[in-house]
């Protein structure tokens, strides 16, 4: 695997890097009705999809640790992973959509796309190919009919 940062980690530098690009670079700052609703709207949003991705992987009996793809016991396409191959991830970029709207600072959208892109160069690609390996044609075929994000 190419990262060795577990992703909920990674969250927390992209949020550190919100944080500081709010600060030290804001370039726009904005304010409005309802911010406070959309932020909590955001984070219940990010909830969703990691959670029951847990409770899916929880009822195959296999593991959630996105750094160690290898001890995956299962191959999980029920539930939420009907609809998306990386539930979890998503419901990063929800709640760090909420950071950028906490924070009022347009520069802080930046972060977003930035940790889509590591997310799938270094954590999404290399665990795919993982499971690939380990579960070979199931797999392959999940990944034709179901999208990463979304």
């Amino acid at each position: 695997m190419s990262l060795r940062v577990p992703p909920p980690i990674l969250l927390l530098l992209s949020i550190l890097g919100m944080y500081l690009l709010s600060r030290f670079y804001p370039v726009t700052t904005f304010d409005f009705d309802g911010k406070s609703l959309l932020i909590s709207m955001l984070c219940f949003i990010g909830v969703i999809p990691g959670f029951t991705a847990i409770i899916a992987f929880a009822k195959a009996n296999t593991t959630i640790d996105p750094r160690y793809p290898q001890k995956t016991s299962r191959l999980v396409t029920t539930g939420i992973y009907r609809f998306t191959r990386n539930p979890m991830y998503l419901g990063l970029v929800f709640f760090l959509f909420a950071a950028a709207f906490y924070f009022s600072a347009l520069s802080c959208f930046v972060v977003v796309p930035v940790f889509i892109w590591v997310m799938n160069n270094f954590q999404i690609e290399p665990e795919e190919a993982v499971l690939l390996a380990m579960f070979g044609e199931d797999y392959q075929h999940y990944c034709q009919t179901v999208r990463r994000w979304c």
